[in-house]
């Protein structure tokens, strides 16, 4: 018996230190770039979110402002902010998330939280750069082209751009969130990497709900808020 008890602690120790070798091996940034790249990562993360809360209160600005030259003021601001601050830091964020992931154990496709943040951001930025060279850019035109004196009008523009930026703001909090609990553990590729020696394990049926949830929801909302905008701007044509 005592014997039967010292091969399992054995073979137990032995499978701890293949997974520690296999951890380590994975984590090629040493600790001190790992926590560099972590703080430049919360940094950039902290200002995106900051700067497309400024964005929203410009654009509500914008939409509500009875002064010429405030709408004229919030719809300039809008396009330097989009330009040289939203879109730089949403690049920034993306990137260092992406060395984070990829230098530590997490990996991008190991984990359901880390492939989650991943696909939202990826389709954020790429959301992000149609909105801001098309919709920004063309609203900071037409204020610009208004005469002086007369209230500057961007016509659907504005019901646009301020419900963009609060679906913006919900999608990074939900990020944010998702950073913090890290829920639904590994995925089947991550399972398979970190225990070979187990047989494949189906996905729970409340990760593929909280899925497939999460999906429905961000093409309605995509789906509602173009038809709204182009709605708006046959009415205002």
């Amino acid at each position: 018996m005592s014997s039967f008890l010292l091969l399992f602690v054995n073979a137990k120790l032995a499978a701890q230190r293949q997974e520690l070798a296999r951890m380590q091996t994975s984590m090629v940034m040493t600790p001190a770039l790992r926590k560099l790249n972590l703080t430049a990562h919360v940094a950039f993360s902290v200002g995106f979110l900051g700067a497309v809360a400024s964005f929203l209160t410009l654009s509500i600005a914008g939409l509500t402002s009875h002064d010429a030259e405030t709408v004229r003021g919030a719809y300039l601001s809008m396009n330097l902010i989009g330009q040289f601050v939203i879109v730089p830091l949403c690049f920034a964020a993306l990137l260092t998330g992406i060395v984070q992931s990829l230098g530590t154990e997490w990996g991008l496709f190991r984990y359901y939280w880390v492939l989650l943040k991943l696909i939202l951001t990826v389709g954020s930025t790429v959301l992000l750069l149609v909105h801001q060279f098309v919709a920004v850019a063309r609203a900071a035109r037409l204020v610009s082209a208004a005469a002086a004196g007369t209230m500057p009008s961007v016509g659907h523009l504005g019901m646009e751009l301020v419900t963009k930026a609060g679906l913006a703001i919900a999608v990074l909090i939900v990020i944010t969130t998702t950073s913090i609990y890290k829920p639904w553990g590994l995925t089947p590729y991550g399972r398979r990497k970190k225990f070979p020696q187990l047989p494949k394990k189906e996905t729970s049926i409340g990760l593929k709900v909280s899925l497939a949830v999460i999906g429905v929801l961000l093409v309605v909302a995509f789906i509602a808020e173009h038809l709204t905008g182009h709605s708006l701007g046959h009415h205002m044509h």
